[in-house]
């Protein structure tokens, strides 16, 4: 497999995944858990309907990474579409970001079963559902996009410089994080398409 999603009989995915590629997914899986935040968890006896309808944040979040996972649904070039967008926020974004956080603990829950398994193997194969490997889609492109931001990349031609970085330079490790999600994710999906 060497790093390589492939097709699993019945739908779904499998890779082999050594130990420090475990541990990194892990590691950028529960960051960004903790970056999208906590959710707000409705009490058992709380009303189904009201939940639904529950108001969430209007204003984009400060984080250049948060606004690059939670967008304005429109351009903000006029007061009326910048209302639009408060409003679309306003009854989305809580279940984006739970979206998001769920795809996000997949990850963490699959890996921590590949690790329980291969206790002193090495590595093991993880093997996905395809529901699992939809999961695992979303919180590649996120992790993906929050990397991306931090590292200030917005078009092809940034991308490409980042393969000529120093060794010395302090954000190669970020680099080879962003280009090794890139090859898993576009690898899954190709495995999905067949």
């Amino acid at each position: 497999m060497a790093g390589n999603f492939e097709a699993l009989p019945g739908g779904g995915a499998a890779v082999a995944l050594d130990d420090v590629e475990i541990s990194i997914l892990r590691s950028l899986a529960v960051q960004l858990m903790e970056l999208i935040g906590p959710g707000d968890e409705p009490a058992a006896d709380a009303d189904p309907l009201a939940a639904l309808f529950a108001e969430g944040p209007s204003e984009p979040p400060s984080d250049p990474a948060l606004r690059r996972l939670f967008p304005d649904a429109y351009g903000d070039d006029s007061e009326e579409l910048r209302a639009a967008a408060s409003d679309f926020r306003r009854y989305t974004e809580n279940d984006l970001r739970a979206r998001k956080r769920e795809d996000a603990l997949v990850v963490v829950r699959a890996l921590d079963s590949l690790s329980a398994e291969a206790a002193g193997e090495g590595g093991a194969v993880l093997k996905l559902t395809p529901e699992d490997s939809r999961a695992w889609l979303g919180a590649l492109n996120d992790l993906r996009l929050t990397i991306g931001t931090r590292l200030e990349i917005t078009d092809d031609e940034e991308s490409e410089q980042l393969y000529r970085l120093p060794d010395s330079d302090p954000r190669k490790p970020m680099v080879m994080a962003y280009l090794w999600l890139g090859a898993l994710q576009e690898s899954l999906v190709a495995t999905l398409m067949v």
